[in-house]
């Protein structure tokens, strides 16, 4: 594992400009929660899953502990400041996803940076995220088909948000923003 001296300034700014861009991402989600569940319910996975995408650009880009977990919660604070009144969610759903995503990269040691373990954390968070949608709008008062669609959405949700997330973090990578600095 890294030295604790890993969440240096610069870490630590690359996560606060990742919080803050994916945080605007999570108001927009926020904004138009209302509207999705009473116009298109079966949506509400994909939009709910938008929240996977501070902590795994984070830990795309930088590949150290404790990345996504403060991408998470800066992510929240400025969603909650631009939606306030999904203050609660936004900062509970920054704990639980990133804790998630972090505690499955502890699982492998923080060594482990393939693109399956992200994978798992999101589906992980995909079902979680599948049943809470379920208990949010009755999923029982719906034909079968739509459950079925309502579940397969919830899950890919998380999912889909994941591969962005990988994009943009492989992205950030590239262009040096997850090189450590090479000391003189």
């Amino acid at each position: 594992m890294p030295a604790p001296a890993s969440l240096s300034t610069r870490v630590l700014l690359v996560c606060a400009a990742i919080g803050v861009a994916s945080g605007l991402v999570g108001s927009a989600a926020g904004w138009i929660t209302t509207a999705v569940l009473l116009t298109a319910p079966m949506l509400y996975g994909l939009v709910l899953g938008a929240h996977v995408i501070p902590g795994i650009i984070a830990q795309e880009a930088l590949h150290l502990p404790w990345v996504a977990l403060l991408s998470h919660v800066l992510a929240a604070l400025v969603a909650s400041a631009t939606a306030p009144q999904w203050a609660g969610r936004f900062i509970g759903t920054a704990l639980l996803f990133g804790g998630i995503q972090e505690g499955v990269a502890a699982l492998t040691r923080y060594r482990v940076w393939k693109v399956w373990r992200y994978f798992i954390s999101a589906a992980i968070i995909g079902i979680l995220v599948a049943v809470v949608v379920a208990l949010a709008v009755d999923l029982g008062q719906f034909a079968l088909w739509a459950q079925i669609v309502y579940v397969v959405v919830a899950v890919l949700g998380p999912v889909v948000w994941t591969a962005l997330g990988l994009l943009i973090g492989a992205k950030l990578r590239q262009a040096g923003i997850g090189r450590r600095p090479v000391r003189r």
